[in-house]
């Protein structure tokens, strides 16, 4: 058969089958008046040379399972040679998935600090498409109920506990002062490029505590101002996984690390476990005299929670 001919039953460009040619991997036969003349053969390593590099296998690697066809093999990855092919061609893959995705981690790391450096607006609202944005809260988020467990809250002293802050010394909560102290309670803030827990956005009252904190920040000299003498936020991840929040937020007060979860022992405060962690549940207390004066629970939605807590303390003035 004419080249035009095996082109076409193999479906490549009759300057794809002059290319095998000269790789020596197809040798047609001449005819009397010198022109090419192909048959079965060479038709079925023309399609093999076409199928192994839909698979990514350039034709220069053909060979081995070309010589495997011709060797009389019903298929050509029969041969121990083609096997090695494959396996050239999956280690190939395999750096150059290794790099793309170290690649990838970078870009996602230097993306997630340009978004979330200092910043409480959701880059989705400014028509970016991030791959979590911690600083917003969904529309959809289901809303926690009352259940009660922060009723018993109110006038009850607040025990002798010291726990680690972000300014590097311990804040006993027994000796804040005879003022107002605000102290909102969080199960964890999420970290750009860091998984939250399994199915955390169906948990009510879970999600938000970046943008919570982002509230309390926005909104701290106005806090100051209307009467209260302190702020500071409390959960059970260590000290220095809030010191980065602090400093990646910017947040102007510290923040309390209670891993034991001790306060919560203490109070009798609410918690909840999800993918083998106890958190705190979301609520806030106004410490007035080493007693609890007020509590805010539950908290929803928890971007706007900063400004229910000055409303507050604006409508009870010492």
């Amino acid at each position: 058969m004419q080249i035009s001919e095996l082109a076409r039953r193999a479906g490549v460009t009759t300057k794809a089958v002059r290319y095998y040619e000269s790789l020596g991997l197809l040798t047609p036969g001449r005819l009397a008046n010198g022109y090419r003349d192909y048959n079965e053969h060479d038709v079925r390593l023309t399609q093999e040379i076409r199928a192994l590099g839909s698979l990514g296998i350039p034709v220069e690697r053909t060979r081995p399972f070309l010589e495997c066809l011709t060797a009389g093999h019903r298929h050509a990855d029969d041969c121990p040679a083609s096997l090695a092919g494959y396996r050239d061609a999956i280690d190939e893959l395999t750096q150059r998935i290794e790099g793309l995705t170290a690649r990838r981690a970078v870009l996602v790391t230097h993306l997630q600090q340009a978004a979330h450096r200092g910043s409480c607006i959701s880059p989705a609202d400014e028509g970016e498409d991030l791959m979590t944005d911690y600083t917003s809260v969904p529309a959809d988020l289901p809303v926690p109920e009352d259940d009660g467990a922060a009723a018993h809250l109110p006038g009850t002293k607040v025990p002798h506990l010291e726990l680690q802050g972000t300014g590097g010394t311990a804040v006993r909560l027994d000796a804040l002062g005879a003022g107002r102290t605000v102290i909102y309670i969080y199960p964890l803030t999420g970290r750009p490029g860091v998984d939250l827990p399994d199915g955390w956005d169906s948990i009510p009252g879970a999600r938000g505590c970046t943008p919570e904190a982002c509230g309390f920040r926005d909104h701290y000299q106005d806090l100051l101002a209307t009467g209260a003498d302190g702020v500071f936020g409390l959960s059970s991840q260590g000290t220095e996984y809030q010191r980065e929040v602090v400093e990646r937020l910017h947040l102007p007060f510290q923040m309390l690390s209670d891993p034991a979860r001790s306060l919560a022992e203490e109070l009798g405060l609410p918690t909840f476990e999800t993918s083998g962690l106890t958190l705190y549940k979301r609520l806030t207390l106004i410490i007035r005299d080493s007693v609890v004066e007020h509590v805010f629970y539950p908290i929803f939605p928890p971007n706007e929670h900063a400004d229910q807590v000055l409303t507050w303390l604006g409508d009870n003035p010492l």
